[in-house]
């Protein structure tokens, strides 16, 4: 079941010719979800090949490095005669502001847009097998940050086990896998318990948007597989992370840590550091728990796919 994420935009507020806005795709089991929208999204989008099948786009805060995308965005979804509704989720206090947006230039869109506003502990989306969760930030205005967590997944199916308390293989083999006793020809019950192993966790990914570094990142998923942290300025600028509401390199490293994270990605960056990132992945790698290697600077258009952590489907 692939989990990947592309990042379509990893600069801070102003975009250099190597990176773009913000924004990050995540496309699972064949939906795709995208989180913020800086100016030319929809561009980044054909150039990295992720298609414009967004069912929900949720936004971190309204800040136009994280915004200005979404009108373009949704002009291109019409000219594709889009006809499925899309759902927006934005900081709770601006629906007004996001719609007026939307509505700019004095159109509304072709298809239905849905605007969700949402705040730290609520869960934004819920799907068959997984949620999105936001979370609270600490920036210098309405913000959240978003974690995909898939649910739990059955545990291992014992066949041998199975087979040696009699089962016949068939139909109870998976009534047995879906928790349900089982009844043999000579009046024993089997029960799930006796042939199924302990549930096997999903995987998570925790997308923090602009922030410093914050105690609910830490709380919103149980280790996840992969963070992407505001990491805007590097340790020559710690005071001014500060002093405008970010984080540094050093700083996403050691809030992964509290997480258990296992792996990082470090994004925002500020366009003083233009091409250069090796001090923000050394001052990471330097206070990073995990393994060194899997701390990264992604580069726009990188992708990132995300395994099981049992390394099974």
């Amino acid at each position: 079941m692939p989990l990947c994420v592309t990042f379509l935009g990893t600069a801070g507020a102003i975009p250099t010719t190597e990176r773009n806005p913000s924004s990050v795709f995540i496309a699972r089991e064949g939906e795709g979800l995208l989180f913020d929208a800086g100016e030319g999204t929809q561009r980044q989008m054909m150039r990295f090949g992720t298609g414009f099948s967004v069912s929900h786009l949720f936004v971190t805060h309204l800040h136009g490095d994280h915004v200005l995308g979404i009108p373009g965005l949704l002009e291109t979804m019409a000219f594709n005669d889009r006809t499925e509704p899309l759902a927006i989720h934005t900081p709770q206090g601006t629906r007004r502001q996001l719609k007026s947006l939307i509505n700019a230039l004095g159109n509304r869109p072709a298809f239905p847009v849905r605007i969700n506003e949402v705040g730290g502990g609520d869960v934004a989306y819920r799907a068959d097998e997984y949620e999105v969760r936001a979370f609270g930030t600490d920036h210098d205005t309405n913000s959240v940050g978003y974690a995909l967590v898939e649910d739990d997944r059955k545990g291992r199916f014992d066949r041998e086990r199975a087979e040696e308390l009699g089962v016949p293989v068939g139909p109870k083999f998976s009534k047995l896998h879906e928790g349900q006793s089982v009844e043999l020809e000579d009046g024993t019950a089997v029960d799930p318990e006796q042939v199924v192993g302990e549930p096997r966790p999903g995987r998570s990914i925790v997308y923090t948007g602009d922030t410093r570094p914050a105690e609910a990142t830490i709380a919103i998923a149980d280790e996840p597989d992969l963070l992407i942290h505001d990491a805007t300025f590097a340790d020559d600028m710690a005071d001014r992370a500060t002093d405008t509401a970010h984080s540094t390199a050093r700083q996403a490293a050691e809030i992964a840590n509290r997480a258990g994270v296992d792996r990082l990605a470090l994004m925002h960056l500020s366009s003083r550091y233009a091409g250069y990132t090796d001090d923000h992945e050394r001052q990471a790698r330097e206070v990073f728990a995990g393994d060194a290697e899997n701390v990264c600077v992604p580069d726009d258009g990188q992708k990132l796919e995300l395994s099981y952590p049992d390394g099974d489907a």
